[in-house]
């Protein structure tokens, strides 16, 4: 009979393959934004920044990230906008979230301009867009504008939502509260979990943000072609 450490490595070896991580590939040039708009952007060339977001709301590490999880992301994401800590996200605390945390959101970063400027801002120059004030050089292969008329962050979402923080404005009283965000969570976790399993994984997210990058890739995408993502603003009244 096989020693004991023996009998220890091959049982470890059996349950290594469902241990494993899942092998995906970074997309340098493209942040994510998570279902209710934090971007994620590359830290290396092979950072895979669903992954990390999935990671992080996955609090448990069970590979299935539940409606109770996201909604506590959601939470936590939500202490993040609210600087002031009044239980609002207020229309400063947007206008910090469009310009300085998630400029890539904004619909025509190459033509907007600083709330309050008077004038226009210059026209990029060749292989730079504007993001606030701010410049940043497109990467290899980064498309240069939105295909297909996908606007904000649907071009880098798992949902056609352009401004996923905005849209949790359920009253339309230009202030979030904490209730609306975490109501915007929930009901998005429903538009994403298709199959209705009550959890997302990783490897089904994975196959919706492949389908989102190769639109972005796609030069000849037409504006009237169909987004197959799912995608509202707000839940549907009760």
């Amino acid at each position: 009979m096989p020693p004991p450490f023996i009998l220890t490595l091959l049982a470890a070896a059996a349950v290594a393959p469902a241990d494993r991580p899942i092998n995906v590939v970074g997309h340098a040039w493209a942040p994510f934004i998570s279902p209710m708009g934090e971007p994620y952007r590359a830290r290396t060339a092979t950072d895979d920044t669903l992954a990390r977001w999935f990671n992080q709301a996955d609090r448990n590490h069970d590979g299935q990230l539940t409606a109770d999880e996201m909604r506590a992301d959601a939470d936590r994401f939500f202490g993040l906008l609210d600087a002031d800590h009044d239980g609002l996200i207020g229309p400063e605390e947007l206008i910090h979230y469009e310009w300085e945390l998630a400029p890539d959101i904004q619909l025509s970063s190459r033509l907007r301009h600083q709330p309050g400027d008077t004038a226009a801002a210059k026209p990029a120059a060749e292989g730079e867009q504007r993001s606030g004030d701010r410049r940043y050089r497109r990467g290899p292969g980064e498309p240069d504008s939105s295909p297909g008329g996908l606007q904000g962050a649907a071009r880098y979402a798992l949902l056609n939502m352009p401004e996923p923080v905005a849209a949790a404005d359920a009253d339309f009283d230009r202030a979030i509260t904490r209730s609306e965000f975490e109501a915007a969570a929930l009901y998005r976790f429903q538009l994403l979990d298709r199959e209705k399993r009550g959890a997302l994984t990783l490897g089904a997210l994975e196959a919706t943000w492949s389908t989102v990058l190769a639109t972005l890739r796609k030069p000849d995408r037409r504006a009237d072609e169909a987004d197959t993502r799912v995608g509202a603003p707000l839940p549907p009244e009760r």
